[in-house]
């Protein structure tokens, strides 16, 4: 059986991106490395990966090939062409979907309500970089906030479940 994991603004090739952000990495080759090891020991070949946005800068096609899974990607504000061309499964702005019985809303960005909000349904963003905390079943999955890695289903159902049925 497939897992499904989300991350967001792994920022490949971003040199910038350390300073802005406080990474610990000495140089963007340590940086992306981390990100990429970190993704193929968590994530398998045939796996669901949603990466909410904010992938990579330039032409990062060489490391969207080494990362394993079948990938998504909700568009961030930084994603551009080329990776925009990439072989995504899909590419949108937004989306909801359903996993094992959960309804998910996916978005770049942070909202205080979304699609099923008020009917249990999870809202994973990126964009903030671990400074905004959860809401409800809002969760932020960028690499900031979860030790530049993927987090997993089974992970956020267990985060989740700490949570009323309902936005409270």
């Amino acid at each position: 059986m497939a897992n499904y994991f989300w991350t967001a603004d792994p920022h490949f090739q971003h040199n910038m991106i350390r300073i802005y952000c406080n990474r610990p990495f000495d140089d963007i080759d340590e940086h992306d490395e981390t990100i990429i090891e970190n993704w193929n020991k968590t994530v398998g070949v045939n796996d669901f990966i949603y990466v909410l946005g904010d992938f990579g800068w330039g032409d990062c096609r060489t490391i969207f090939n080494r990362l394993r899974g079948r990938k998504y990607l909700i568009r961030g504000n930084h994603d551009r062409n080329p990776t925009l061309k990439f072989p995504w499964a899909w590419v949108k702005d937004t989306a909801m979907i359903e996993v094992r019985g959960h309804y998910i809303w996916l978005s770049h960005y942070a909202r205080r309500s979304w699609n099923r909000s008020f009917h249990g349904s999870w809202h994973l963003f990126g964009h903030t970089h671990g400074r905004l905390g959860p809401y409800g079943k809002s969760l932020d999955v960028g690499v900031d906030a979860w030790n530049f890695a993927p987090v997993s289903f089974d992970t956020l159902q267990a985060v989740f479940a700490r949570v009323g049925e309902n936005m409270e």
